[in-house]
């Protein structure tokens, strides 16, 4: 993806996609950063092409369990993004991960480990983005300004009865929620000048409730980005990301897990190499800046690496 093709990042909308479902523990890992936009880049209504993202994310996190102790999980996830653009309007995109889950938990009173590992299908998505404005071509530019909407939906066909010796394992080992979530949200795109550009969005996520009566708590997702061509072949990103979750809710009647939601700030810089014939390799670091976090829990430095193609 050229320049503003690869102006991929911008990564927006604080994506939630709060992966785990059902029992008595905390909040599964979150994430935030858009997805689309990491993969796709901001010139996304290319009419009549379709960009294709493959990439490796790597989350971590700690956190308090009610029964006394802490659980430490971290995910290994694939991810394949294809989307397609109709005209210069509309865009529709397709994710499917692919989970490795490591999930530790130390026991309080005699510090004893126990770990669980497993693998699936996580949670698919469907969304579409909108235009809604742009400005007009401009000499040189061309649109140096867009709005628009996101809709969308996170399947529950990822595998969310993952068992051992008969036994459904935790929450927090499970590939996918469980759960049907709708989101929905706005983006926008400013282009300073030939070399650099901003990047603003945000979302909302309403997460349902799985089978076995777990809920994840609704979040609301903010992001803000500034990109700068450094290079004919590389570009910097600096972006913000922002999350507020409410607590998680462990069963059908709705009581609260207290070591679930709260906001967190990550700064999230990010470089692109373009690798020329529309390929962008992506690289970036997550880091978790400030915390404000119900009950116990610690978010851990995230990575990701990805390449996207054009064509």
């Amino acid at each position: 993806m050229r320049r503003r093709r690869g102006t991929i990042v911008i990564v927006l909308s604080v994506l939630g996609l709060v992966i785990a479902p059902s029992r008595v523990r905390a909040c599964s890992i979150c994430r935030c950063g858009d997805p689309t936009f990491n993969a796709i880049g901001t010139n996304v209504y290319s009419a009549g092409q379709f960009h294709l993202a493959l990439d490796w994310e790597r989350f971590s996190k700690t956190q308090a369990i009610e029964e006394g102790g802490t659980d430490e999980e971290v995910e290994n996830r694939y991810t394949a993004t294809l989307s397609y653009s109709f005209g210069e309007r509309f865009l529709i995109v397709a994710r499917v991960p692919f989970s490795h889950r490591r999930l530790e938990t130390t026991r309080g009173n005699d510090g004893t480990k126990e770990e669980v590992t497993t693998d699936g299908l996580s949670d698919p998505e469907f969304y579409g983005l909108v235009r809604l404005w742009s400005s007009n071509f401009g000499p040189g530019l061309g649109r140096r300004t867009w709005i628009s909407a996101v809709f969308g939906v996170k399947t529950p066909w990822g595998r969310n009865d993952i068992r051992e010796d008969g036994v459904r394992v935790d929450e927090h080992a499970q590939s996918g929620t469980g759960s049907t979530d709708l989101f929905g949200g706005l983006s926008g795109f400013y282009l300073f000048d030939a070399d650099s550009a901003l990047f603003a969005s945000a979302q909302y996520r309403g997460t349902g409730r799985n089978d076995f009566g777990y809920k994840y708590g609704d979040i609301t997702l903010a992001n803000l980005a500034y990109e700068r061509k450094l290079s004919e072949v590389f570009d910097g990103v600096v972006e913000v990301n922002f999350r507020h979750a409410r607590r998680d809710q462990i069963n059908f009647s709705g009581e609260v897990d207290p070591n679930t939601g709260g906001s967190v700030l990550y700064v999230t810089p990010r470089v692109l190499v373009n690798l020329g014939k529309g390929i962008v390799l992506r690289l970036a670091v997550q880091i978790p800046a400030a915390e404000w976090l119900y009950g116990i829990q610690n978010e851990k430095t995230n990575y990701n690496a990805g390449v996207t193609f054009l064509f």
